[in-house]
Formats: structure tokens, sequence, C-alpha cells
């Protein structure tokens, strides 16, 4: 966040110490200041402005909300993982209710499918597990795109600020002489059209950088929860092969009780 801030205030500053040759006293030159940017930028500058804000207001929110403890704790894991191997589901359920993490939505949606439908195989259980385990991972990657959105709109936005100021200028020269006192319209029409353009590119410019530095974080983040999720697949198999096992060797069991019953007994008759 400091970046965005340091680009965005040396790129005011850059603009508050332009000059402009005062066509009234020679060579005399004059500073702007920003409240004199934001004057002659126009009615585009509350877009820009607006811009600004939530590109702040995301790139904050981003940094909160796009950490690994989000994604997939090492808490919940082992939380998992102790519940799991006790067969304890619906506490498991429990504690995904109350952790709001992508692994914990994604546990919490197969096991809520594997209670509600017991006869279900392990195939289907695992097609649920990837399937919203997909749709956490596309939340992530669509919820950085809005600062790339903003990175493409605020320099298109400034671009309209600079056909704007040129029509002005054109107009200028259309209507009026270019001489004299007439070059301050043609001068106007020029600034509001390239400050315009310089404040689109402070604000698309750093949206873009921070964009990039979340994007990689994200992907970071994505592979971390397949391996989450991954893991607690592999604990629900184990699971699931020591569950299909038991009535085989039951049915096993009694099945050699019952010949034996029946050999003992036919040793008895003879």
């Amino acid at each position: 966040m400091s970046l965005f801030f340091r680009i965005l205030l040396a790129s005011i500053s850059l603009l508050g110490t332009a000059r402009a040759e005062s066509p009234e006293s020679g060579n005399k030159t004059t500073e702007l200041t920003l409240l004199e940017i934001v004057e002659e930028t126009g009615f585009l500058i509350w877009p820009l402005t607006a811009l600004s804000v939530i590109a702040v207001f995301l790139i904050i929110f981003y940094i909160l909300t796009i950490r690994r403890g989000a994604v997939a704790s090492d808490r919940f894991m082992n939380s998992a993982d102790a519940l799991i191997r006790k067969q304890d589901y619906l506490g498991l359920l429990e504690v995904c209710t109350r952790q709001d993490e992508c692994i914990s939505r994604i546990t919490s949606k197969t096991l809520t499918f594997a209670t509600k439908n017991p006869t279900a195989s392990f195939d289907e259980v695992r097609e649920v597990t990837e399937a919203e385990g997909s749709r956490q991972a596309s939340i992530l990657h669509q919820r950085i795109q809005y600062l790339a959105d903003i990175g493409a709109i605020a320099p298109m936005v400034g671009l309209l600020g600079t056909v704007i100021g040129m029509i002005k200028a054109f107009r200028e020269i259309a209507q009026h002489s270019f001489v004299g006192s007439k070059q301050t319209g043609l001068a106007s029409g020029v600034s509001e059209a390239l400050l315009t353009t310089a404040g689109g590119l402070c604000i698309g410019i750093p949206a873009l950088i921070f964009y990039s530095m979340f994007r990689g974080r994200v992907q970071r983040l994505v592979s971390e929860l397949e391996a989450a999720a991954t893991h607690i697949m592999a604990l629900l198999a184990a699971q699931y092969k020591q569950a299909t096992s038991r009535p085989s060797s039951g049915t096993r069991t009694r099945s050699s009780r019952h010949s034996q019953e029946e050999k003992n007994g036919n040793s008895r008759k003879t």
C-alpha cells in the first residue's frame, strides 16, 4: 500500500511543480498548485477520485483477506486431521461453520454431501470436493480482478479527458484567430487534456502493479488450497476403506464359523 501512495504522491508532486509560462508576464513562470490542477482537470476529476478511493480500499481489503490464514490455516488442518481419524464428522462440521476459510467451505460441502448421501461412492464424494475447490479458487481469482479493472478503466477515463480537452482546443482555433490572448483558451484545453491523462495513469499504473502482486499471491494460495484439499481427501479415503473392509471381514468370519459348525455337525452324525 505504501508503494501506491508513493507513486501517487510523486506523480502529484511532479504535476504540482509544473511551470506554465504566462503571456502577460513575459518569461515569468508560475507554479501550479494541487487545487489549480484539480480545477483545470474539469469534471472528470470526480470519477478519477472515485476510482482512486476504490483502488485504495481494495488494496487494504486484499492485504487483510488474501493471506494463508484465510485460505487454509494450520489450526483448521490439525483439527480436521484429528476429527477425521476419530470419524467425528459432526464435530468437524461444527468446526467448519466456526472458521471462515476456503478449505473449511470445501470440507463442509464434502461432509454435507457424504452424510446426506450415505450410499454415495468415494468417487462421487471426490467430485463434489473438486467442484467446490474449483469454485473457491475462481472466487479468489475473480476477487482481485476488480483491481485490474480499475487499472484499465482509469487510463480510459484519462483518455476521455484528453479527447474533451483537445475538442475544446480545436474549437478555440476554429472560433477565434490564433493570436494574442486567444492562446489562453487553447492552452487551457490542452492543459485539461494532459492533466486528465496524467491522472488516469497515476491511478492505473499502481493499480496494475498491486494486481500483479496479488495475482502471484493468489496463485500460491490456490496451490496450498489444493494440497490441503488433497490431504483431507486422502484421510477420508482411508476412512472409507476401513468402513468397507469391516463388513467384508465380518461376513468372512460368519461364513467360516458356519462352515465349521457344519463340519462339527457332520462329525457328530458320523
